[in-house]
């Protein structure tokens, strides 16, 4: 009777452990193994940052439009309704009595007002020049964020892919250290070693162990922080194909002269320096254009009822309208501009000073950089030769070892 029961439950475990492995299978199947390439795109693509930068270049370029729109002539419309008060005429002065002139209590005006800008200093234009050069800018912020974010994906990529080399090295060391600690242990139960020694081995294992955590852990943070980068799901699961070692003959000595040729031509934030140049020579002759006469050319025409405007006076519906033009000239600016000319030069001489700054900034780091990887690939060399004897030194001292203890 119980044999007839075990087969039953045997047999729905066995079905629930080939359901679980294929699912665990066709989970593993359906992650996604991707490229430092691949996902440089995908975060081109759906990094919320470069969205933002997007978004600030479509802003300029509409600012750019607006500034072209008031270029435009300025037209409008408009009318009223009024009441009237006594229409009194004081012929003989304030004191005296006043004559009367009968006019309607009530009255309205509908007209139209054209105000067209002929010339001021070229401001508007050059205001368009701003426009266009505050959207290059910005063009520039946007390819300059958009290397950021690629240089971080990078580093994320290569903190990743070591975090798993180290991965899987602990993994072998560890099943390593277990066989050594079951062959120690053996050992000590014939009396062969040491006590010590199995808890010296016990300890190495445990420190293996609590490495390998850290490091998993470490991994889930890389692989959070790439989901991110790429505005992916932070949790969302992939892979990289770690295996490919890079060879170190691929990578060619750096060249200093060129890095600086390319950088200064190329550079997103010199770039930006030298924008922010043009910005303020394009602000200083918006200042010095406050003291030239604007003109402009005016035109309206209004219907009112009743005519009390010119004598004589009338109850009747009455035309009017002017077309002309007219100059304008702020004499007051040519004394005040004087202190605005000073500190937009002022700012000038900021902005090429910046200029210069970044430049050699620029400069310094490109050094660093082509030192550094100088020294990564002469450490790499000598990684790969210590890598060959460390391996041969600790063969020959577990063999030295387990032979000492077999003896």
């Amino acid at each position: 009777m119980k044999y007839f029961t075990t087969v039953p439950i045997s047999g729905i475990m066995l079905m629930l452990f080939l359901w679980s492995s294929s699912l665990n299978s066709q989970q593993t199947e359906n992650v996604q193994s991707l490229s430092l390439d691949e996902m440089w795109k995908v975060a081109e693509a759906s990094n919320r940052k470069l969205k933002l930068s997007d978004l600030n270049r479509q802003q300029s370029a509409l600012e750019v439009l607006e500034a072209k729109d008031r270029l435009l002539p300025e037209l409008s419309l408009g009318g009223d309704i009024k009441l009237n008060s006594k229409f009194l005429i004081y012929d003989n002065g304030l004191f005296s009595s006043p004559k009367d002139v009968p006019v309607k209590r009530y009255g309205y005006g509908v007209g139209y007002n054209l105000n067209f800008n002929l010339f001021n200093g070229g401001r508007d234009r050059r205001n368009i020049a701003i426009k266009k050069e505050e959207e290059i800018r910005k063009g520039y912020e946007s390819e300059l964020q958009k290397h950021n974010v690629k240089y971080n994906v990078a580093v994320a990529y290569f903190d990743l892919y070591k975090l798993l080399h180290f991965n899987d090295f602990l993994d072998a060391e560890i099943e390593t250290e277990k066989k050594q600690l079951s062959l120690i242990e053996s050992l000590h139960k014939n009396g062969i070693v040491l006590k010590s020694d199995v808890l010296r081995t016990s300890v190495k294992l445990s420190q293996l162990e609590l490495s390998l955590s850290e490091v998993e852990k470490k991994i889930a943070i890389a692989k959070q922080r790439l989901n991110i980068l790429m505005g992916r799901e932070n949790e969302e699961e992939f892979t990289i194909s770690y295996q490919n070692i890079v060879e170190s003959e691929s990578v060619t000595a750096p060249d200093y002269n060129e890095y600086i040729n390319i950088a200064f031509n190329n550079s997103p934030e010199y770039k930006i320096a030298n924008s922010d140049i043009k910005l303020s020579e394009f602000n200083i002759k918006q200042v010095k254009a406050s003291v030239l006469p604007k003109v402009f050319l005016y035109s309206n025409y209004n219907y009112t009822y009743p005519q009390i405007s010119f004598y004589p006076y009338s109850n009747d519906l009455w035309g009017f309208g002017q077309t002309g033009i007219k100059i304008q000239f702020s004499i007051d600016n040519l004394y005040k501009i004087k202190h605005a000319i000073a500190r937009s030069q002022m700012v000038n001489d900021q902005a090429e000073e910046k200029a210069e700054i970044r430049k050699d900034e620029i400069s310094l780091q490109i050094k660093e950089a082509c030192l550094q990887e100088q020294q990564a690939l002469e450490a790499l060399e000598t990684a790969v030769k210590n890598i060959a004897k460390t391996t041969e030194t600790v063969r020959v001292i577990r063999s030295t070892t387990l032979t000492r203890n077999l003896c």
